[in-house]
């Protein structure tokens, strides 16, 4: 475990929505990640840590989900504050009242908002009308929360990201959107390859090439896995039907078929390379048994880190 970095609160995030990396500066993101370094050193050391004492984070979830529930539960819970879920069936939004409502008026009894849902103009119409700050739990666009973490573990097993290769290997999704951007800002570089006509969204894409470009770093789009992997520092990959895409299941696998992360394909990452995959996983399809479970993968500090991530950015914030 790292040592004790004291880091302290910066009083200019609070009250900052967290909707995507894009939003912060490069400065800003390597805070959140040492500050989450930090808070996972005090859990693992037994010192409390409570500066959300008396304070509520409602949880809105229009998507299921394990470890953005259990981590944004326990993490509220640890951090002093409280936690509510709540499923669309449980919300009017459910039965059609506006977002921009539902927001003004959450505003008034909680602290803080965390949403996991589907349209990402759903996460920005719900920030437009709240009054406290807004976390992007996951969106169709973006996944900032799993990046972090993900920056965050990589930073740990590496001990520095400037510089380091990533290869994401997969589908163009909200996960490859939110670790260009990170990378970009992070003055790394990242390579991602996906089979034609599952890129990553155009604006997206553009957007990381300039951060890219401004920090020092790359962000490449190709169609070859091989190409991608080359001399990687860590290789990832996620799912190939996303959840929302079920019912192209089998066109997918199809597509997908040359893209498969196994021990023929991370032959050409460096030989210390670090396995990623934000989970949850289908062993013997985007990533080979042996890989998965092997010496370089790292899937489960990487899940872990989503509760000191997101303590992090709630501590940060609220």
């Amino acid at each position: 475990m790292a040592e004790q970095l004291n880091i302290e609160l910066r009083t200019d995030l609070k009250g900052r929505d967290f909707i995507g990396l894009v939003d912060y500066s490069p400065e800003d993101i390597q805070y959140l990640i040492d500050l989450a370094v930090e808070l996972k050193r005090k859990t693992k050391a037994g010192e409390p840590y409570q500066p959300l004492k008396g304070k509520t984070l409602g949880m809105i979830f229009e998507k299921s989900s394990t470890r953005t529930r259990v981590s944004f539960e326990v993490g509220m819970y640890q951090l002093g504050g409280h936690a509510l879920f709540l499923s669309r069936n449980d919300l009017q939004i459910g039965r059609g009242e506006p977002i921009m409502d539902t927001a003004q008026v959450m505003s008034r009894y909680l602290d803080g908002i965390m949403i996991r849902t589907f349209a990402h103009r759903t996460v920005i119409d719900l920030a437009r009308g709240s009054t406290v700050p807004v976390i992007n739990g996951l969106s169709d666009l973006s996944h900032p929360c799993q990046a972090l973490a993900d920056y965050q573990t990589i930073f740990e097993h590496k001990g520095s990201l400037k510089g380091l290769k990533i290869a994401y290997i997969g589908d163009g999704n909200n996960m490859a959107h939110s670790l260009m951007i990170g990378a970009a800002k992070l003055g790394m570089t990242i390579a991602v390859a996906t089979p034609e006509g599952y890129g990553p969204d155009k604006e997206v894409l553009a957007a990381s090439q300039e951060a890219a470009q401004q920090n020092g770093g790359a962000c490449i789009v190709t169609h070859d896995a091989r190409e991608a992997v080359e001399q990687a520092d860590v290789v990832y990959t996620d799912v190939w039907a996303s959840m929302g895409f079920e019912a192209e299941q089998k066109e997918r696998e199809k597509a997908f078929h040359a893209f498969r992360v196994n021990e023929e394909l991370t032959k050409y990452a460096k030989p210390d390379y670090l396995f990623m995959h934000c989970l949850p996983a289908h062993r013997g399809e985007e990533v080979s048994e042996g890989v998965i479970d092997g010496k370089n993968s790292i899937i489960f500090d990487q899940a872990e880190n989503r509760l000191h991530a997101q303590k992090a950015i709630m501590a940060a914030i609220m």
